[in-house]
């Protein structure tokens, strides 16, 4: 398995597919970075040239933000939201949806489970 910024793709996929495994990277940056690199789509990964992984890696490094530095910036968005008192922040610290969903029903991701209601209780 070829190993990209830490993260192992999967060697039998092709490119255009098995690139997205990083965080952060999806199906428009997988193309632009291809063209950049001259990497053709259809190549599996396990074809790749150490010399083509290196150069992968290397674009990907200076024109993305990927793996833990997005989501490290993702969090400091959020705690930001939070802190400021945004109607956003107030929904993340609720733990409800922050962007405009229902909740009356649905909503079950960011709600937990519904709470027993009228359950006998056990000896």
């Amino acid at each position: 398995m070829p190993r990209i910024l830490g993260v192992d793709i999967p060697k039998e996929k092709r490119m255009e597919a098995s690139l997205p495994y990083l965080f952060g990277v999806g199906p428009k940056n997988v193309k632009d970075i291809l063209d950049k690199a001259g990497i053709s789509y259809d190549k599996r990964a396990k074809e790749l040239t150490d010399d083509e992984i290196a150069k992968i890696a290397t674009i990907i490094q200076n024109d993305y933000v990927v793996e833990g530095d997005l989501k490290r910036e993702i969090n400091q968005n959020v705690k930001r939201h939070i802190e400021i008192g945004t109607y956003r922040g107030l929904r993340h610290r609720k733990g409800l949806p922050a962007r405009g969903q229902r909740t009356k029903t649905n909503a079950r991701t960011r709600k937990g489970r519904k709470p027993q209601v009228g359950a006998k209780k056990r000896k």
